[in-house]
């Protein structure tokens, strides 16, 4: 059941959300050659606890952090080690979600380790760019149909794989609601989308064949050829009028579909 979100409820909402945009520009300065990826979920905990939050992702299903620490060709829910170390030319997607009085936010980047070659930085750039594609989309009358074929189209512009086995989501009191958001798709299909839907929009794009499988770790997802991913991921508020407020990145206004 897709659940509408009132004003307070939103209010509540774009608090988490702004706390959880504070940590992830933390973290974001944090990433450098010859940090391990415990160190960052560690310090993640650290900052989202000094909040007044919960880390969202911590227990959730069993999923022992609080972050989700993917490189290379992981595409999401690597898991943080200590025997994990973050090395010059990698790139590392870190995905977070915190609970601020009882309600949600979800986001996620993908940041260059040191000095990255240039596919790796088109690649950030282009899933960056799928995103803010894909939000702008998520308007009064629109249908979810439309969010994916944005998304599919600048990435598959670019010869990109757009995963297909993950999916955004809604968000609210709980992590994961209806309706599920997938990357791809075809324009003016799916469920109309209405204000006060509060969605976390996160396009997972890989630099070669988007077919992707779990690791036996349990969590751990990698691309089939091993190809390099990138991940970008907001929760976004949908408004009466417009492109929606983006609640996970405060003071951001529109500029149009580039974001």
């Amino acid at each position: 059941m897709i659940t509408i979100k009132n004003h307070d409820q939103l209010a509540k909402m774009r608090s988490a959300g702004h706390l959880l945009h504070d940590v992830l520009c933390r973290l974001r300065e944090a990433v450098v050659p010859g940090i391990t990826t415990k160190a960052l979920d560690s310090y993640a905990e650290e900052l989202i606890r000094k909040g007044g939050a919960i880390p969202s992702f911590l227990n959730y299903h069993g999923y022992p952090a609080s972050i989700c620490a993917s490189l290379e060709d992981e595409v999401v829910h690597g898991i943080p080690s200590d025997q994990v170390t973050i090395e010059n030319g990698m790139i590392l997607s870190i995905d977070c979600g915190l609970i601020l009085d009882g309600w949600q936010a979800d986001s996620a980047f993908t940041a260059p380790v040191g000095s990255i070659d240039e596919e790796k930085m088109q690649l950030i750039r282009v899933t960056e760019e799928c995103f803010w594609k894909g939000a702008y989309m998520a308007q009064n009358g629109h249908r979810l149909g439309d969010i994916g074929h944005a998304v599919q189209a600048h990435a598959e512009a670019h010869g990109y794989g757009v995963v297909r086995d993950l999916t955004g989501h809604g968000i609210g009191r709980a992590m994961h609601e209806d309706p599920s958001i997938p990357n791809y798709g075809e324009a003016g299909r799916g469920v109309r989308i209405r204000p006060g839907m509060t969605l976390a929009i996160e396009p997972m794009i890989a630099m070669g064949k988007w077919p992707v499988h779990q690791l036996s770790d349990g969590w751990t997802i990698v691309t089939n050829d091993h190809s390099p991913c990138a991940h970008y991921e907001h929760t976004v508020a949908v408004v009466p009028d417009g492109p929606p407020e983006i609640l996970t990145l405060p003071g951001h206004t529109w500029k149009g579909a580039e974001g």
